[in-house]
């Protein structure tokens, strides 16, 4: 039992660490671009 607590924890620390790593890392902005919709309003 105490083996399998042991594996839980060390992949919850990579885990952890792995998403941090990603976090700092990452490119997580979006694509931006300039959007041009036309409206139709009824103006009656």
């Amino acid at each position: 039992m105490g083996r399998i607590f042991k594996a839980v924890l060390v992949l919850a620390i990579l885990g952890f660490v792995a998403l941090t790593g990603f976090a700092y890392l990452g490119d997580l902005r979006p694509d931006q671009g300039e959007v041009k919709v036309p409206v139709t309003l009824n103006a009656d």
